[in-house]
């Protein structure tokens, strides 16, 4: 199964793992680093000298170090007391020692005052600013200006090599995300989550071939991982044997098992609190409103699983965290629709952060408008990480401030997960399974890209419809944005290269429909522009404005490019529908469920595949959606 839970796995990463027969509890006050945190004493004298940038260190409680700081300042000026009494005695017996005496109580006076220096910022007994959990102390415990740092990726999909994206190639990959959060894993301030949806059955043939293998080289890293609609892609029994190589929880709050058990609690709770920078931070995960349709019966993470209603589960944990747990902030980490998200936000108060997935958004920190929630969204196959920092002032969210970090070619890989890559990248090259995905099957001249295909027309997508439109001699052709997932980069065009930017087979539908329908398909499209429903389009031209679809003008002859006229609303048109966006996806399956269908035998990547077979090709966005 390509599993290998033995510490050689990971690479020499994460500590050594035990053989566990359950999967393992957590504690998640405390981190869980390579062989457990470092716990270092701290002296009086490193805080109050400002000695506190020790990486990795694990503070002790700031109250202690507070309480301790002032005896020694006590114990400090009651010996300077004595010091300072017994010279004034010595002085009226002996005049010649005044001097002395006066000079070395004025010493150990002046020992007294420095130490007292790290009460006297605030009043309250400041932990200084370079040390990793910043802030006051107040009486309950909590610190006021303390920050805690979240760091979120998502929508990972075994995209372990590094890979052409954004424009440049060899960026990404498992090692470089590994390589940029394993500093903060060392820290007590900060917090590292996975959005789920690690692996991906059919593509890329990495996750084929190793499966959740590299499941493990997070170990020590992660906090928590939410389930994802595809993290149990190869049945029930993998995803077992993948929870045991791992010491992170997998969280999943409103899946259901038989008999109603919670098979993803953690010690009987479908939430975690994490103590970090003297505040309690209250983190949970959803499985989306969409997993029902999704994720299939054998698919599913425990034979029998139901998901439940994530608005009823999200209003049950907030409300535990608020009021039982008394949590200063509410993270929620994955695993929903963007527009899902949003909707949740206004209907659930109380949540402070989103950490966006299941989307493939990419998306910089903003509020949700007409609400207090904060969202941020990492794209997807770890080519961002998403990093907040929460800021808190007496223990109360104070301000929520954060951006996406690019994982480029300049961020510096983790050097044992990437030799571990290169080697599982070598085994899969030489099974002869997978060899037949890297051969070359034809040339692109130009990037076949990606980029704007949430808001209007992209290139990869326009070449692909196009050629679907031809296949399937329709007036026209539909398909959401989603089926295209990464841009093919100039130069050779492999299978495998071919699968990565279109993951999903994708059979294509023929419907007999009157225009008012496409118009009506274009609305849904309009509504959800910004996100992966978008639908990219051939054979029709249109203009938004104002939230809808202007100036439709769709082809009389499909034949012939030059035909475009304005849609006519009881004209019947012939369509080509994926049938993922046909059968699946929101708004578009209310208005063609109850339509005859006819499966064209045609597959959109394989149309997309005949295209770049038939010679060089190049594609650029032309206009046809105008935002």
């Amino acid at each position: 199964m390509g599993l290998d839970s033995s510490s050689n796995a990971t690479g020499g990463l994460s500590r050594e793992k035990q053989r566990l027969s359950h999967p393992p509890r957590f504690s998640p006050g405390i981190p869980q680093g390579e062989g457990g945190p470092e716990i270092l004493p701290i002296r009086i004298a490193d805080v109050c000298a400002r000695k506190t940038d020790i990486p990795g260190r694990i503070w002790l409680d700031s109250e202690s170090v507070r309480v301790s700081c002032l005896s020694a300042v006590r114990s400090a000026a009651v010996r300077a007391a004595a010091v300072f009494s017994a010279a004034v005695f010595s002085a009226a017996v002996f005049s010649a020692a005044v001097f002395s005496a006066a000079v070395f109580s004025a010493a150990v006076f002046s020992a007294a005052i420095f130490l007292s220096g790290c009460l006297k910022q605030g009043g309250q007994g400041q932990v200084p600013p370079s040390a990793p959990s910043e802030g006051q102390v107040s009486p309950s415990g909590a610190r006021s200006d303390s920050v805690v740092t979240i760091l979120h990726v998502s929508d990972y999909h075994s995209h372990a090599v590094p890979f052409y994206s954004e424009g440049e190639p060899g960026s990404a990959g498992l090692a470089r995300a590994v390589g940029y959060l394993r500093p903060f894993a060392k820290r007590s301030d900060a917090l590292v989550f996975s959005g789920g949806d690690t692996m991906n059955a059919g593509s890329p043939s990495f996750s084929d071939k190793h499966r959740c293998a590299d499941w493990p080289m997070w170990n020590g890293i992660l906090d928590a991982m939410a389930l994802g609609n595809h993290d149990a892609d190869y049945g029930p029994e993998v995803f077992a044997s993948c929870r045991q190589t791992i010491t992170y929880p997998i969280l999943s709050a409103n899946t259901v098992g038989p008999g109603g058990n919670r098979p993803f609690s953690v010690d009987g709770k479908d939430y975690l609190v994490f103590s970090r920078s003297g505040v309690r931070i209250g983190v949970f995960a959803l499985a989306g409103a969409d997993f029902e349709r999704l994720v299939p019966p054998e698919r599913r993470p425990v034979p029998g699983a139901a998901f439940g209603d994530p608005l009823a589960a999200a209003r049950e944990i907030v409300s535990a965290l608020r009021e039982r747990e008394k949590v200063a902030a509410v993270v929620l980490i994955g695993h929903s629709l963007w527009q899902d998200d949003r909707e949740l936000a206004r209907k659930v108060p109380g949540i402070d952060l989103i950490l966006g997935s299941h989307s493939h958004r990419k998306e910089e920190l903003t509020r949700i408008e007409g609400t207090k929630t904060w969202m941020i969204s990492p794209a997807q196959y770890l080519t961002h990480v998403s990093k907040v920092e929460l800021r808190f002032s007496a223990g109360t969210l104070s301000s929520v401030t954060g951006s996406l970090i690019r994982m480029g070619a300049s961020v510096r890989e983790d050097p044992a997960v990437a030799a571990r890559v290169r080697k599982m990248q070598e085994e899969l090259i030489e099974d002869p399974r997978f060899r037949g995905l890297l051969a070359t099957i034809g040339t692109a001249l130009t990037e076949l890209g990606t980029t704007g295909q949430f808001e209007k027309d992209g290139g990869l997508a326009n070449l692909a419809l196009d050629e679907a439109r031809g296949v399937t001699g329709a007036h026209a052709a539909f398909s959401t944005a989603s089926a295209f997932r990464e841009p093919i980069p100039p130069g050779p065009v492999s299978e495998e290269s071919l699968r990565a930017a279109l993951p999903y087979p994708n059979r294509l539908l023929l419907f007999r429909v009157p225009g008012r329908t496409i118009e009506q398909l274009l609305v849904q499209s309009v509504a959800r522009a910004g996100t992966d429903a978008f639908s990219q389009v051939s054979g029709i031209r249109f203009r938004i404005e104002s939230g809808r679809p202007r100036e439709i003008r769709v082809l009389r002859d499909p034949g012939d490019e030059r035909s475009f006229e304005p849609l006519q609303a009881e004209s019947v048109y012939e369509i080509a529908v994926t049938d993922f966006q046909a059968r699946v996806a929101e708004g578009y399956r209310e208005l063609l469920r109850e339509l005859p269908a006819t499966d064209t035998g045609w597959e959109l990547r394989q149309a997309l595949k005949r295209r770049i077979q038939k010679g060089p090709v190049e594609a650029s966005p032309d206009g046809r959606i105008s935002p």
